[in-house]
């Protein structure tokens, strides 16, 4: 299963590391701590919370949303629906809810599961996305 830091779930949800801080510490985003003693947060964790947040409305955005020129939104996976021949994968990019419809194939060759951390890249009307 995947796990982040504090840092990397910060650039996630869209947040400064302080705000996932906050969160950890009032007990609204579970953590772990490590060997070392670094928080750790699990990826179905922070997919869960991300999903939560942007449902509330209140993604506590406190920096520029996620934009490039080359349209790539970095997040976390949220949720994969397989069918046959294809899959829908959603990912949280900050306060942005990206959905791409993939072949099956892709999904599996991937190896994308919820909590995983991916990017979105978006090109007309059609969202690839790429493992990170």
């Amino acid at each position: 299963m995947s796990s982040y830091g504090i840092g990397r779930a910060a650039r996630l949800l869209g947040v400064s590391p302080d705000t996932v801080r906050r969160w950890a510490d009032s007990g609204r985003l579970p953590t772990r701590r490590d060997a070392s003693g670094k928080r750790q947060i699990d990826g179905e964790d922070l997919a869960a919370f991300a999903v939560a947040l942007t449902a509330e409305g209140a993604s506590g955005q406190e920096e520029e949303p996620y934009t490039s020129a080359r349209n790539a939104f970095p997040g976390i996976i949220t949720a994969v629906r397989l069918g046959d021949v294809a899959a829908q994968v959603e990912i949280q990019a900050g306060p942005h809810r990206l959905v791409s419809l993939v072949t099956r194939e892709a999904v599996e060759e991937l190896g994308l599961a919820v909590g995983m951390e991916a990017v979105a890249r978006v090109k007309a009307t059609s969202v690839h996305i790429d493992r990170t």
